[in-house]
């Protein structure tokens, strides 16, 4: 009986080191199905830094400032970049700490954001709606579109798409207009859907498992990820147009400069992820899903570079650009380190008055 437990094995293509240096970036995706978030940056020999952390059912993730925010299976965390610029520390040159922590439940956050206001906002995917953080409940509600009658645990659309316009949240995409428990389920094929939340109006239809709208050089991009396409919506005719095929489910998007980064995964064969029509695309093309990183150019709509996944890690969920960080690092919770990592704020000029 083999016994071997599959080991993670992760390779970039030929030129992405170099990429990677010449856009002065790093890079942090998760992994919910493999319970990691990974950090990739490179070393100072110039070989590739990965680095990983164990969170439980980690997904969405939004990179702002100093901060990384992750949500898990039942919290929702800042972790906090705590090293001075210009500082290192054993070669990493950003040391993530978790900082706070807020216990939501198992509520199924899928994309995070913080707004203009500095206010954190993330797609309560069980309660088909969007919502924010609070000091004493698990969350508060903000909007919710206008066919969910009522704000129930039931995963009525699979709301899980969120774009920010200006500072504002503006677009979210969801699989369908269900308002039924799991009513999404029936209408994976071509039920997906892009509302704009100020007007409460749908301004893409006929998509298929769409995820992660961003707002990007004037463009509403988002990945129809049951057809494995990512493009843009054409806001005047209410179309998508696609610019690239991705071998792969698609769950993650990130820009930087004029390239596009997607994450991924590997197909599965069960009632969620199979039967949809990227499975008769890639046996049209003769080739297999994948889990990786692709870098694509944005003019071109090529796939230029690449990080491929293989063993332990099927599936990606979402990915986040660190620019002007070489090699990442972050605390995790089940070692003896975060103990021993202290910080100091500045100290405050006046007491205040008791």
């Amino acid at each position: 009986m083999n016994t071997t437990s599959p080991q993670l094995e992760i390779t970039a293509s030929r030129q992405f080191i170099s990429w990677l240096y010449e856009q002065n970036l790093s890079l942090v995706f998760t992994t919910y199905q493999a319970g990691k978030v990974f950090l990739i940056g490179l070393n100072p020999n110039g070989k590739l830094s990965i680095f990983e952390r164990t969170l439980d059912r980690c997904m969405g993730l939004y990179a702002h400032n100093s901060s990384l925010y992750i949500s898990t299976l039942y919290q929702l965390w800042r972790f906090e970049n705590i090293l001075p610029e210009g500082e290192t520390n054993n070669n990493y040159d950003a040391l993530y700490a978790p900082q706070v922590g807020y216990i939501t439940g198992d509520l199924d956050i899928h994309d995070v954001v913080v707004d203009y206001n500095q206010q954190l906002v993330f797609v309560n995917t069980l309660f088909s709606c969007l919502a924010t953080v609070s000091e004493t409940h698990s969350f508060i509600p903000l909007w919710q579109p206008p066919f969910i009658t009522k704000l129930a645990a039931e995963d009525r659309c699979h709301l899980n798409g969120l774009a920010l316009k200006d500072g504002k949240p503006k677009y979210v995409t969801m699989v369908s207009k269900s308002d039924i428990a799991e009513g999404w389920r029936q209408k994976r094929i071509d039920g997906g859907c892009i509302m704009d939340i100020e007007s409460n109006e749908v301004i893409l239809e006929g998509l298929s498992m769409p995820h992660s709208p961003r707002w990007y050089q004037n463009k509403l991009w988002l990945l129809n990820s049951g057809t494995g396409e990512f493009g843009y919506g054409n806001l005047k005719s209410g179309t998508f147009e696609p610019i690239t095929f991705c071998p792969g489910y698609q769950r993650g998007l990130a820009f930087h400069n004029n390239f596009a980064l997607i994450g991924i995964s590997e197909s599965r064969h069960s009632k969620t992820l199979g039967g949809l029509p990227l499975d008769q695309k890639l046996a049209q093309k003769d080739a297999q899903a994948r889990c990786g990183i692709l870098v694509i150019d944005l003019k071109t709509g090529d796939i230029v570079h690449s990080l491929n996944i293989e063993g332990v890690v099927n599936e990606l969920y979402d990915i986040a650009v660190l620019p002007n960080i070489r090699c990442p690092m972050a605390l995790g919770f089940r070692s003896d380190e975060i103990r021993r990592v202290i910080t100091i704020g500045e100290k405050k000029t006046t007491i205040p008055s008791i």
